[in-house]
C-alpha cells in the first residue's frame, strides 16, 4: 500500500485559507443556482471559501485523512477517485479543481468524468501551478523527492484534454485556471 501524504499533511492542510476566492468566483461565474463540486478538495479549504455561492457544496477526496478534516455541517464530503465520480450525467452546475490535477493517476479520465457531470450550460474551473513557472517547477521536483504521483502539466496541455466545451486559460505568476464552459 502506497503512503498517503495527503492523511499526513492534512493538519496543516486545513489551517491553510485559501487567498484566490475572488479569482474563483469570477472565473467559476459565481454565485449559481444549483450544485458545486469539488474535486480533489481535501479538506475543504477551497469550498468553504465559496460555500456561500452555491445552493449545495460537494467535495470529493480519494484521501480519508482529508475529508475527514472537511466541515460536514456546511460542505457534503464523498470519498472516492476522480477517475470514477460516483455522481449521475449532467449533475452540477459548477465543478472546480484546485491544486489537485497533478496529483491524480489518469487525468485524461479525470477531466472526463468532470465533464460528463457537468450540465449543460455549466462551468468547470481547473486552477493548477503553472508548471512554466521556475518556482513551481522546483514545487514539481521537490514532490518527485518525496516520492509523490505528481505530473504537472502545462495550461494548454490541460486545456487540450477537453474534447469539447469552450476553453479559456488565465494565468497570473505561478498559478494557471483552465476555465471550460460546457
Amino acid at each position: 500500500m502506497n503512503f498517503d501524504h495527503f492523511s499526513a499533511i492534512a493538519p496543516i492542510y486545513a489551517r491553510v485559507t485559501y487567498s484566490k476566492a475572488g479569482l474563483m468566483r469570477e472565473f467559476a461565474s459565481l454565485p449559481v443556482a444549483g450544485r458545486l463540486l469539488d474535486v480533489g478538495g481535501g479538506t475543504g479549504r477551497v469550498a468553504s471559501a465559496i460555500r456561500d455561492l452555491a445552493d449545495e457544496v460537494v467535495i470529493t477526496d480519494v484521501s480519508f485523512g482529508m475529508l475527514a478534516r472537511a466541515p460536514r455541517s456546511t460542505l457534503l464530503p464523498v470519498c472516492g477517485v476522480s477517475e470514477l465520480l460516483p455522481f449521475a450525467d449532467d449533475f452540477f452546475e459548477r465543478i472546480i479543481m484546485v491544486d489537485a490535477l497533478h496529483h491524480v493517476i489518469d487525468q485524461t479520465a479525470t477531466i472526463h468524468e468532470m465533464f460528463r457531470v457537468l450540465k449543460p450550460g455549466g462551468v468547470l474551473v481547473i486552477e493548477e501551478p503553472d508548471i512554466h513557472d521556475f518556482g513551481v517547477k522546483l514545487i514539481a521536483l521537490a514532490e518527485k523527492l518525496l516520492l509523490m504521483r505528481t505530473h504537472f502539466l502545462s495550461p494548454q496541455a490541460i486545456a487540450e484534454l477537453f474534447n469539447a466545451g469552450e476553453k479559456e486559460i488565465k494565468t497570473d505568476g505561478g498559478t494557471a485556471w483552465v476555465i471550460v464552459k460546457k
